[in-house]
């Protein structure tokens, strides 16, 4: 098959041929339809994830069909029209048991653990627990918008920061997280403040249903403009960029018995930032993580598609073939564009 590899953290990519993958005894094959670019595979390139061993096949944001299937598959046959969470649960362990195969304590990621979806083929161990079956209406490409980014957001959003209709959330990072988690607030009927850098970011954050816009280069403190603007704080707060000064900003602009939720990775320099813990002991605030979202609890998230409150297409702004994959994953760390990019073309 062919594939994106690369050889050496922060080093060339190329597309070549490779062998096809295997399923296992309890996995399937899926040949990849659409699979998106995403800047958790810019990390990965650049060495930032300790689980990637090189040589390597990045992407984890897949849509696809079931090519083959092993023998202790009973869920899946050949043709079926998948999806499957950026973390894999082995359906044993006790985070598993209890519901939450996302943070699986033998967790297995596509594109990290593992080659991944950048490629004509992928294999998927565990199917029968973490396979998600695509709705008809949902073609592959707005399939594979999803994938970390709607799903991540998802969770973050409903699960973790507990959204009502009526709150204000404030989220910091307009990237493709920070836009999918405007639009799923917006769907719960929160009022949204989006808070960026970049004026493009920012415009797109409206359109996509922002009630304020807020540009923190052009502003002294971004925190309490999001107080000021909110009367009193947001009720919660997103940090879906995944920098110290994002952190720290989503923290602060939080009213009392606030909630900030984590999404955006930390990493590099930025790993272990200093929190404001002065603020949260005092306003009794939340600080809770978000990584992925469980095969079952993507129902939610299609219903809110099927009827008509959430569009993923809308997030979807470029299309490109698999051997344009490498310029534009290298393209991530410069944050260039808005919106998500989704290869399509194999």
């Amino acid at each position: 098959m062919q594939a994106v590899v690369y050889e050496q953290f922060g080093g060339p990519m190329c597309l070549r041929q490779v062998p096809d993958p295997k399923s296992a005894r309890d996995g399937v094959v899926i040949r990849v339809q659409a699979t998106g670019l995403c800047r958790s595979d810019w990390h990965g390139w650049m060495g930032h994830d300790p689980d990637i061993h090189l040589p390597h096949v990045p992407g984890h944001e897949l849509a696809g069909v079931v090519e083959a299937a092993g023998p202790e598959v009973g869920r899946w046959r050949p043709g079926d029209r998948v999806t499957v969470p950026f973390a894999v649960g082995c359906g044993r362990c006790p985070q598993c048991r209890a519901g939450h195969p996302h943070i699986c304590d033998d967790y297995f990621q596509p594109g990290f653990t593992a080659w991944g979806s950048m490629a004509e083929f992928v294999a998927i161990p565990h199917a029968d627990a973490n396979l998600v079956r695509l709705p008809d209406q949902l073609g592959f490409v707005e399939s594979a918008s999803l994938g970390c980014r709607f799903a991540t957001s998802f969770r973050a959003v409903v699960a973790q920061g507990r959204v009502a209709a009526g709150e204000w959330v404030a989220v910091h990072g307009c990237g493709g997280v920070g836009l999918a988690a405007v639009m799923i607030a917006r769907a719960l009927g929160a009022e949204v403040i989006a808070v960026d850098v970049k004026d493009d970011a920012l415009d797109c954050a409206q359109n996509l249903g922002a009630a304020h816009i807020l540009n923190a280069r052009k502003t002294a403190d971004p925190a309490q403009a999001v107080r000021d603007r909110t009367g009193g704080g947001a009720h919660v707060s997103l940090d879906a960029l995944g920098s110290r000064e994002t952190c720290r900003n989503s923290i602060l602009c939080l009213r009392k018995r606030g909630r900030h939720v984590q999404i955006g990775l930390m990493a590099g320099a930025d790993r272990d930032p200093p929190l404001p813990m002065h603020a949260v002991i005092a306003r009794e605030l939340e600080i809770l993580g978000s990584h992925g979202l469980p095969a079952h609890a993507y129902a939610a998230l299609f219903d809110l598609i099927r009827a008509g409150k959430l569009h993923p297409e809308r997030l979807v702004r470029k299309t490109v073939a698999l051997e344009e994959a490498p310029a534009e994953l290298v393209a991530l760390g410069e944050f260039r564009g808005v919106g998500v990019t989704v290869i399509d073309r194999f």
